[in-house]
């Protein structure tokens, strides 16, 4: 008897389970028909399109490339490299420039993974660019921003300071 009776229950759960599962299937068909049927996409893809609107004004990205050809047309870019004496590149060299009849540094950076540095200043002046880092001798370029050129590439060769063996 228990057996009949465990059967029956196990027939009664699975019927229940698979009723269920039907109802769920033909509710989700239904919202999907009406999603399909009423959607605005649907309604404008049948309507007939409309003209074409004239030139649109200029884009985003064209206006912001403008303004910024604007905003730097005036400038000047000191780019290089720093080398350590064995000739692999130098990352943390501290590079400070100023104008020549200034005594104040305006622009710094240091140098990166690779020794690579660039710093954009106005052109139409005289630059002086100091490089240094710890162990190493102090060096100083001039740079003419006057020449009409654009920018200026710099390597700078680092030298060890004396009585120093870091």
């Amino acid at each position: 008897m228990h057996r009949l009776t465990s059967f029956r229950h196990r027939i009664s759960v699975k019927y229940r389970s698979a009723k269920l599962g039907r109802k769920h299937f033909i509710y989700s068909v239904a919202v999907l028909a009406a999603v399909v049927l009423l959607s605005p996409w649907r309604t404008a893809a049948q309507e007939a399109p409309a003209e074409a609107p004239a030139a649109p004004a200029e884009s985003s990205s064209q206006q912001k490339a403008g303004s910024t050809a604007s905003r730097h047309g005036n400038d000047f870019l000191v780019r290089g490299t720093v080398f350590a004496p064995n000739g692999l590149a130098l990352p943390g060299a501290e590079l400070r420039i100023r104008r020549t009849r200034e005594k104040k540094f305006q622009w710094q950076t240091v140098s990166n993974s690779r020794g690579d540095f660039a710093v954009r200043v106005k052109m139409g002046a005289d630059y002086e660019v100091l490089v240094r880092a710890k162990g190493y001798q102090q060096q100083s370029l001039q740079v003419d921003a006057k020449t009409g050129e654009r920018f200026k590439d710099l390597v700078f060769r680092m030298q060890r300071q004396e009585g120093k063996k870091s």
